[in-house]
């Protein structure tokens, strides 16, 4: 079964599911991974910079037989490349890692350092042609609005944290108010909370005849919302896009959001501690290579 598609804001279409490479840092796996994600049909593959596979992830496509323009790839800048000069050269070097000429979507990773100039940097690779559509990735929706203030082209994506026990909809209403497709990431929360076992998204599977894997994405997709789940087994792999023939009803909608428990499965963005703890070197770092 194919994937439907939707249209960004600014005319390109891209798969509503696809392939995300997060985790998978040994690149023999991640390029069998790959090359079964493209082989099972998905089209859209999600890496970054920072998943330090985007060689492999590469090296599937080039080998997968399927035609470029069939594909959908994106990939990420990382912070300690928020500048205007080394984003410029950071979005150069993805494209060397994948051996492509062009990245469908590329984002700014997170919403720290000089987003500014590196955004700057990301719309002259637009208008060049290197990236056909750019945007954002754990941005809060005033951070987004500032930079939307800053910005000729706007944010196509924002790829956040959405899953069941942290579902966000404050910030997915702001985004698809301002027209930014919300793309979410962990949205199996990483098996957190016995998230494949819960008796309430069971009970909702077993009325479709789906697995609670199945019922999340779906639950997800109603919302209009993209989604990347990932897996190294094929079995599972098939199993995420087997998603296209059934409907959650209203009812199981709102139960479905009754699970919310309105916090991050992994860490607060907004925590000045853990800002420091995960992006402080990089930041420091950037900051003595520029000084």
């Amino acid at each position: 079964m194919s994937v439907p598609t939707i249209v960004l804001n600014n005319g390109v279409t891209m798969p509503q599911l696809g392939f995300g490479v997060f985790q998978v840092p040994d690149l023999a796996e991640c390029e069998t991974a790959v090359t079964q994600a493209i082989q099972t049909g998905y089209r859209l593959i999600d890496t970054a910079t920072a998943y330090q596979n985007e060689t492999a992830v590469g090296r599937a496509i080039q080998q997968s037989g399927v035609a470029r323009s069939d594909l959908f790839v994106t990939s990420k800048l990382w912070v300690s490349e928020f500048t205007y000069e080394r984003a410029k050269k950071g979005i150069d070097a993805s494209l060397q890692r994948l051996g492509l000429d062009y990245l469908d979507l590329y984002l700014l990773h997170q919403p720290y350092g000089d987003v500014i100039g590196a955004w700057r940097a990301m719309e002259e690779a637009y208008h060049a042609g290197k990236i056909r559509a750019i945007g954002v990735s754990n941005f809060y929706a005033d951070q987004l609005k500032n930079l939307e203030l800053t910005m000729i082209v706007q944010p196509a994506v924002n790829q956040i944290e959405v899953n069941p026990w942290y579902q966000q909809p404050q910030e997915v209403a702001a985004n698809q108010a301002d027209h930014v497709r919300v793309e979410a990431w962990a949205p199996f929360a990483e098996g957190q909370h016995g998230i494949f076992t819960d008796p309430t998204i069971s009970t909702i599977a077993q009325a479709h005849g789906k697995t609670t894997g199945q019922v999340i994405l779906r639950w997800l997709l109603q919302r209009g919302i993209t989604v990347i789940p990932k897996s190294v087994h094929q079995e599972r792999m098939a199993e995420n896009l087997a998603v296209f023939d059934f409907e959650l009803t209203a009812a199981e909608m709102a139960t479905l959001a009754g699970l919310d428990r309105g916090e991050s499965q992994f860490f607060d963005h907004r925590d000045p501690a853990t800002i420091e703890q995960i992006f402080g070197s990089s930041l420091k770092q950037l900051r003595k290579d520029v000084d």
